[in-house]
């Protein structure tokens, strides 16, 4: 069983007005420059106020590293030549989905068609991570066993406590728009490579769908590359944050084809179960726990990590990447970007400031913190 565990992070972004710090259309200028910088790497996204960047192919995160940075100051300077400002945060604070409209692209016009009034309200982003496995039967094996940990990388990256103004009372608003959509949530689980191959081939052959990017699963095998793809993940507004998710998903899968190797696995548990803790994410964050289904009990996301993080060592050390898992054992006890975003907005109402706009100040002060 060989594999390189390469990476790709994809991000998406809002972009803002300076000075109203209110949702603003992409101009056709910003992103052509984007594009001639870097080809291939950046694009338009469903609505006209996002865009979205996508790493090359990377061994490590240490690699990584760099190309996000520049993708990050790139997509910065180039809307700060139109007065406009990019944030990484999966829903904006007060804005409101009616006033918004999708990029006029085929791929996109067909989206909107096909979804009716849900795709009006999909003023979200997520960030997706890839980790390469060559051989389909392995990916096949490894998404029921990776998905237990789904939840824990959606605790640690909520960002989206906020939705039109009001304070959903969420950590990741995010989902409950996205899981308006079919095909979404977490993946069935599949017996071999074959059975994943004509579940999903009886939606393409009878036309429902084209292909399998119209499967929007947490995690599902890439159409494009030969990887597993995280999507259950906030958008993080900081940087580093983004890479320590991408080198726990990555260490995870090296982990999991470590027992694998020594005809080991890591227990397959039901959805049922596994949704429950997706929900406690969803809702609380960091800030609740999640369920031990082996213990039996509700541990405090710190405790939870610290076992992984032990259960992770030898694969983090392999990878280069312990100091980036480090740093997700500070945001179970720190708190989230939802965390820090509801503190911004109370500090405001208590200076009789705006919080919509200081929240907003706020993210666009994170996203440029690492570059």
């Amino acid at each position: 069983m060989q594999t390189d565990f390469t990476i790709g992070i994809e991000e998406e972004y809002l972009l803002v007005d300076r000075d109203s710090l209110e949702l603003a259309v992409a101009p056709e200028a910003l992103m052509t420059a984007c594009q001639a910088d870097f080809e291939g790497q950046v694009s338009p996204e469903f609505l006209q106020c996002q865009i979205e960047v996508g790493t090359r192919v990377h061994g490590t995160v240490s690699s990584a590293r760099e190309d996000l940075r520049r993708l990050r100051a790139c997509v910065s300077e180039r809307a700060a030549e139109h007065n406009l400002a990019p944030i990484a945060v999966s829903c904006h604070p007060s804005a409101n989905w009616r006033d918004q409209h999708h990029t006029h692209k085929e791929r996109y016009d067909a989206l909107h068609h096909a979804l009716g009034g849900v795709a009006r309200r999909m003023l979200i982003c997520g960030m997706h991570v890839h980790v390469g496995i060559e051989d389909d039967a392995l990916r096949a094996d490894l998404m029921p066993q990776l998905s237990y940990f789904l939840p824990h990388m959606l605790a640690l990256s909520t960002s989206s406590p906020f939705w039109k103004g009001e304070d959903t009372r969420l950590s990741s608003y995010r989902l409950t728009v996205f899981d308006n959509l079919p095909r979404t949530g977490l993946p069935p689980s599949f017996a071999s490579w074959a059975e994943y191959e004509r579940t999903t081939g009886a939606l393409i052959d009878m036309g429902v769908i084209e292909d399998s990017t119209k499967i929007w699963w947490d995690l599902r095998p890439s159409h494009r590359f030969p990887t597993l793809e995280t999507r259950i993940m906030d958008v993080s507004p900081r940087m580093e944050h983004t890479l320590a998710l991408a080198a726990l998903n990555q260490a995870i899968v090296r982990m999991l084809c470590r027992l694998k190797a020594r005809n080991l696995r890591w227990r397959n548990y039901d959805r049922f179960l596994i949704a429950e803790n997706r929900w406690r994410a969803q809702r609380y964050g960091v800030g609740e726990g999640l369920i031990d289904f082996g213990d039996r009990s509700i541990k405090p996301m710190s405790v939870l990590m610290d076992e992984l993080m032990g259960i992770l060592a030898e694969d983090a050390e392999a990878l280069g990447s312990l100091n980036e898992l480090a740093s997700l054992r500070r945001i179970a006890e720190n708190g989230t970007s939802a965390t820090r975003q509801r503190r911004v907005h109370a500090e405001a109402l208590s200076k009789g400031e705006d919080p919509g706009r200081a929240v907003v100040q706020h993210l666009i002060d994170e996203f440029h913190e690492d570059l």
